[in-house]
């Protein structure tokens, strides 16, 4: 049997794969979306497919302290008819959204049925003039 012409078929196969794979050089634009800036753009995100069904935000409070330092309440819900355990967080931005390395430990959260808990956090210091309340699955 001569093996010549299916060594050429495979060579030629194999270079039609290769020129497929050709790409123009050069910048390309980022390929922005809302999965990943939520935590830029929004006051309360939830991190998680758990929390997104289970949690929701009834009401956020936010106020200056005598000393200027931001103070913010969130009122977290439980949506189903069963208990929950979350772990909530806070991430203190100064004015232009970025973070001021003033970040809460997460601090868990147990949640009867259909219940609602306010959460209070504290900024350590008076750059904090934003901020973003993360919620995810206890751990």
């Amino acid at each position: 049997m001569n093996t010549k012409p299916i060594l050429l078929f495979a060579a030629a196969a194999g270079l039609a794969l290769l020129a497929g794979c050709v790409t123009e050089p050069g910048p390309y634009q980022a390929a922005d979306t809302t999965k990943f800036t939520l935590e830029n753009t929004e006051r309360f995100v939830l991190l998680d497919k758990p929390t997104q069904y289970s949690v929701t935000c009834t009401g956020l409070q936010e106020r200056a302290l005598a000393d200027g330092r931001l103070e913010v309440v969130a009122n977290v819900k439980n949506r189903e008819n069963r208990r929950i355990q979350v772990q909530v967080d806070c991430v203190f931005k100064d004015d232009q959204g970025f973070a001021t390395g003033d970040e809460t430990p997460f601090q868990t959260l147990i949640l009867g049925e259909n219940s609602t808990e306010a959460v209070r956090f504290t900024a350590m210091n008076t750059a904090a003039k934003k901020y973003t309340i993360r919620v995810r699955q206890a751990r």
